[in-house]
């Protein structure tokens, strides 16, 4: 049986500049799936990349009613745990209903945004083929960027028996968007909620 898990969690307040902030939020995947290139990721996304990727969704699978985003209201307080909290329950939902569908899972663009912290435009770039790596390149160049999960470790060593399916190439060019900031993943997905 197939399982995709996904958490958004761990909402954190970032500054742009002195004045500007946002609100960025970890997505952790935990999968068996066949259409994921990692099993365990985790990477940092704010609200725009969300609208950004739903929109890119749409266009591509124009057939399929997309789940709502929570609506962008001018009243929403960072500020406020209650707002920031209920956004974060709404991108989880969307991205639940969203790991759903299989003709969204053939979706690059998603892989992108669930696996790595190539910013928009690097990951339309990418799609495109204007890129000098691949879809999967670039989502084993950034699980090599940050810490392994155990259970990916243990299967790397296994692996190295023949031919390391892990080894990536250092020229690859990937760098990660200017507002990527590394995770502090945790193993277990079953962690904390809020």
């Amino acid at each position: 049986q197939e399982f995709v898990t996904v958490l958004v969690r761990d909402p954190r307040t970032q500054k742009e500049d002195s004045w500007h902030s946002y609100i960025d939020y970890e997505i952790f995947i935990h999968t068996n799936s066949m259409c994921f290139t990692r099993k365990t990721s985790c990477v940092r996304r704010r609200f725009r990349e969300f609208v950004w990727l739903r929109q890119r969704l749409q266009s591509n699978a124009v057939l399929i009613q997309l789940p709502e985003l929570p609506s962008k209201t001018p009243f929403f307080n960072m500020n406020n745990p209650h707002h920031v909290d209920h956004r974060r329950q709404g991108l989880q939902e969307f991205l639940e209903k969203i790991l759903q569908d299989t003709l969204l899972l053939s979706d690059s663009r998603l892989h992108l945004f669930l696996q790595t912290q190539l910013s928009p435009e690097d990951m339309e770039a990418c799609v495109s083929g204007q890129t000098k790596y691949s879809v999967a390149d670039a989502i084993h160049k950034f699980a090599s960027l940050n810490r392994r999960f155990p259970v990916e470790e243990e299967e790397r060593k296994k692996g190295k028996n023949g031919a390391d399916s892990d080894s990536e190439s250092s020229s690859s060019g990937l760098r990660p968007s200017d507002d990527s900031i590394s995770c502090g993943c945790k193993a277990s997905p079953a962690s904390e909620e809020s």
